[in-house]
């Protein structure tokens, strides 16, 4: 980041190339949609690219990175609730799939015939328990395990105490593993 405010346009690609699939991923989990993800990770940047000057060497940049991520999520989803949803019996808008519903879209919760990937199902299983987490605890979980960050950079991503971000890992971790064995997987 020093190397960018002084003005070396390279240094920006290096920070956009380390730091793109974690703060994507973070995203994802996030908002649930692809092509969201896909807005808002440009929108990070861009953010990163207007507040730069704001950047202080008192926190890693990775900090301040899932920071202003954390936050247009937030807002994205805030914007979000006040909009209508759609029914899913309603049909779908012409190109998506005539005559279809939301509903016929929707796969069901068996692994597609043609996929024997036990792994590919693990993974849905995985994001299914993952969806059953309170916000804080899928959080915490996901700047843990996906975008790799230590638990004081957490807190001060989240604006909680490091006993807290722990506390919520730990949560997660013991909520994780009831979901799963729910669902018949012994992690």
């Amino acid at each position: 980041m020093a190397g960018y405010l002084d003005g070396d346009v390279r240094a920006f690609e290096q920070l956009l190339a380390r730091h793109r699939r974690g703060v994507y991923a973070f995203i994802l989990r996030f908002t649930h949609n692809r092509d969201t993800a896909d807005e808002l990770l440009q929108d990070v940047f861009l953010k990163v690219v207007d507040k730069a000057e704001t950047f202080q060497n008192r926190s890693k940049f990775t900090t301040w990175l899932y920071t202003i991520t954390r936050n247009l999520c937030i807002d994205h989803l805030r914007r979000m609730r006040h909009r209508k949803t759609s029914s899913l019996d309603q049909p779908l808008a012409k190109g998506e799939g005539e005559g279809m519903t939301l509903l016929d879209k929707i796969g069901s919760n068996e692994p597609a015939p043609d996929s024997s990937a036990h792994s590919r199902r693990l993974g849905q299983l995985i994001a299914v328990a993952l969806e059953n987490l309170s916000p804080e605890q899928r959080e915490v979980f996901v700047l843990r395990e996906q975008a790799g960050l230590a638990f004081d950079e957490i807190a001060s991503v989240v604006n909680a105490p490091v006993n807290t971000v722990k506390s919520r890992m730990r949560y997660a971790l013991q909520n994780l593993r009831t979901n799963l064995q729910g669902m018949g997987i012994e992690p």
